[in-house]
């Protein structure tokens, strides 16, 4: 276990973790914003992949395929959040479990029938196919850069919005008051939505950032929903920051468990037990770290109302 590949597996822990802070981003916006529990975040995410590796493969160009795939992932949002979200401000999270669960179900049916039950592969830009030597010795793929330096700026971009902005100030003062804020005359129904679609142009851009190096599949959004909800409770709810710190956490117990802890067990135990119990532990590292987290803090590392 060299230099070298310790530092690869630190960028690669690096890059899923602020992939998944695109996700949980917006996810944690609706939910500690709009006390709504929207599990068909996912369903967003899976969309936004799907439409940009179809554009992609089409036109060859991979920054139009991400800007058609945020842009029909967004349209696609504004007319579930006219239709069914809005109905489920100030319902009981039960409801909005089971109306949004219900949505994953449509729309995974649904990408089936348009695209068929069969994986797709998005092929990576052309431009990004070769490596770029980041030291001496260690060349690192150029595209799961550009997911470093995406993550990056749409954290900055989302920090800047929420905290430095207008439009962040009063989604801030509809969150912590939405009546008052209507009696100032804020539009907070408008400002609800303008944060639903962002978290999925959020959950459209992890998608698109994602499908090259994953298979693009049915049932892909219910798959990383899990972590990204870990990422939430850990991180504390409403919280961007916490999203943010507790996302690269996640990533980085993650990639680290699945990439050094089968080498150690197989250093102590014998070769076919440490075989089956390396990923059996990998996989629970990450809910590990969230029991301790929650013990030892239960609102989250950075609750956005503490």
């Amino acid at each position: 276990m060299d230099a070298i590949f310790f530092a690869e597996q630190l960028a690669n822990g690096l890059g899923y973790g602020l992939m998944l802070f695109l996700l949980a981003a917006g996810l944690t916006l609706v939910f500690g914003i709009m006390d709504t529990l929207n599990l068909a975040h996912g369903s967003l995410f899976m969309a936004g992949a799907f439409v940009s590796a179809t554009v992609h493969a089409a036109s060859g160009s991979f920054f139009m395929a991400v800007v058609i795939g945020i842009a029909v992932t967004v349209l696609v949002a504004l007319a579930l959040e006219a239709l069914l979200v809005r109905h489920l401000y100030g319902r009981d999270h039960l409801s909005q479990v089971l109306a949004t669960f219900g949505v994953i179900l449509c729309a995974d049916d649904l990408v089936k029938r348009v695209w068929g039950p069969a994986p797709i592969m998005a092929p990576t830009p052309a431009a990004l196919a070769e490596p770029v030597q980041l030291l001496p010795g260690l060349p690192y793929p150029a595209f799961r850069l550009l997911i470093l330096v995406a993550g990056v700026l749409a954290a900055l971009g989302l920090y800047v919005l929420v905290n430095r902005t207008r439009v962040g100030m009063l989604v801030r003062a509809g969150a912590s008051n939405r009546a008052m804020a209507e009696w100032m005359g804020v539009r907070v129904g408008r400002i609800f939505t303008l944060v639903f679609c962002l978290g999925a142009a959020l959950a459209a851009l992890a998608g698109a950032l994602m499908g090259p190096i994953s298979a693009v599949e049915v049932g892909m959004g219910e798959a990383i929903l899990i972590p990204a909800l870990v990422v939430i409770v850990i991180g504390g709810i409403g919280s961007v920051r916490g999203a943010f710190v507790a996302a690269l956490l996640v990533g980085l117990v993650d990639t680290a468990g699945r990439a050094f802890l089968p080498p150690v067990l197989r250093a102590s135990l014998p070769p076919a037990l440490a075989a089956d119990l390396g990923p059996a532990i990998a996989s629970m590292a990450v809910y590990l770290l969230m029991a301790v987290v929650l013990v030892l803090k239960p609102s989250g590392l950075f609750p956005a109302r503490a």
